[in-house]
């Protein structure tokens, strides 16, 4: 049984779609203390299960993590639908439109790399995306 199970059962047990915790009351469920990395890194706090094994835990209850604050040490921990396809974790990879992902998404490694990044750069507006910089693209080569 991992260290982290404790965390799995109280997510469980909610019921709630939103679960907002402090990292502090996520000790207390777990019974021990988070690694320094936890309190310094917010991608350790990511849905890829390959970054933490407490990952699995809150995946496998059904939820991830959102609004990660690293510097007042709380997040939310959101419901997601769970798969049936997936029963080892409960973990749902596919469109909430219908039982198959949207056109260009494989396994849901879109969704996983995207929801990673979401939040994480902002464009200010009347930003063209599409202009180049620093470079003269009219000038003959």
């Amino acid at each position: 049984m991992s260290k982290y199970a404790p965390l799995e059962s109280h997510l469980r047990k909610s019921g709630q779609t939103h679960v907002p915790m402090t990292f502090k009351e996520i000790e207390d469920v777990i019974g021990v203390r988070l690694p320094d990395s936890a309190f310094e890194h917010r991608a350790l706090w990511s849905n890829n299960s390959a970054n933490w094994v407490m990952t699995k835990a809150w995946l496998a209850a059904g939820y991830k993590t959102a609004d990660v604050d690293i510097a007042n040490r709380k997040l939310v921990f959101r419901r997601i639908v769970p798969d049936p396809s997936t029963p080892e974790t409960g973990v749902s990879h596919q469109s909430p439109h219908g039982n198959r992902p949207p056109a260009g998404v494989g396994n849901g490694s879109f969704e996983q790399v995207f929801g990673a990044l979401r939040g994480t750069v902002t464009v200010a507006p009347d930003t063209d995306l599409t202009e180049p910089i620093e470079e003269d693209w009219d000038a003959a080569g």
